[in-house]
């Protein structure tokens, strides 16, 4: 018989923590995600604005996207963080340019998924389309890959940028359950409520709305690993 192991917290445990440290932001970016929202729809005043990122985005294409998630996803972050009352990081330069490469390439994935639903669900902002969507985007896309693979990439830079330990993690066994549930329940908080924003939005707005979270989305995913780094799964 195995020796018993000590009691760990519950996945679910450790995601609501962390969701629950950016309780009060997440509902601010959901609200200010619904005002832009609404915003389009009903104020005249604004419509310049979002015809200008529209074009934007139009034009820049995958570079905008990938332009546009390096900075809101990896280096307004790793600015927040390196200034934060908890010190500056021991390698901004290595920690930024993994952070910035991250989420340039999340940014022109996600645009891809996005052109992709568009394409093949249909880009009316109807109940049952956005809902679809959703779903996909939410219940396949990011159990499926999303999740896993940044969880994977995440533990290979807090491992050093070696593989070894990750794969020694990965075979203890329940490695879904203990490294990317808690995750996925951070994920859902925040995101189910916006990505229902961002769908129903014209196809050139939805990547600029996604990057508006971006930023403390990108918050909330490192204070998940962090405290797993810390022991606790």
């Amino acid at each position: 018989m195995s020796a018993p192991t000590p009691a760990t917290e519950a996945p679910w445990t450790a995601g609501l923590h962390s969701a629950r440290a950016l309780f009060r932001p997440a509902l601010i970016l959901q609200g200010a995600a619904l005002a832009l929202v609404l915003g389009y729809y009903f104020l005249p005043a604004a419509r310049g604005a979002f015809v200008q990122l529209a074009i934007w985005r139009t034009e820049g294409g995958f570079i905008f996207s990938a332009f546009a998630s390096a900075v809101c996803g990896g280096l307004l972050p790793l600015l927040y963080l390196q200034f934060s009352a908890s010190g500056p990081m021991a390698n901004p330069w290595r920690e930024g340019l993994f952070l910035i490469g991250f989420w340039a390439w999340k940014g022109a994935e996600v645009d891809l998924m996005y052109r992709t639903l568009n394409r093949f669900v249909g880009s009316d902002a109807g109940f049952a389309t956005i809902s679809f969507k959703v779903l996909i985007d939410q219940f396949c896309f990011n159990p499926l890959y999303a999740s896993p693979v940044g969880c994977l990439i995440f533990a290979w830079k807090n491992a050093g940028y070696r593989w070894r330990p990750v794969v020694a993690d990965v075979k203890a066994g329940r490695w879904y359950f203990r490294r990317v549930l808690p995750v996925l329940i951070g994920v859902w908080a925040l995101w189910l409520p916006v990505v229902s924003c961002v769908y129903a939005l014209p196809d050139p707005l939805q990547i600029p709305l996604f990057n508006v979270v971006l930023c403390f989305w990108s918050l909330l995913f490192t204070a998940v690993l962090q405290r797993q780094q810390m022991g606790k799964p």
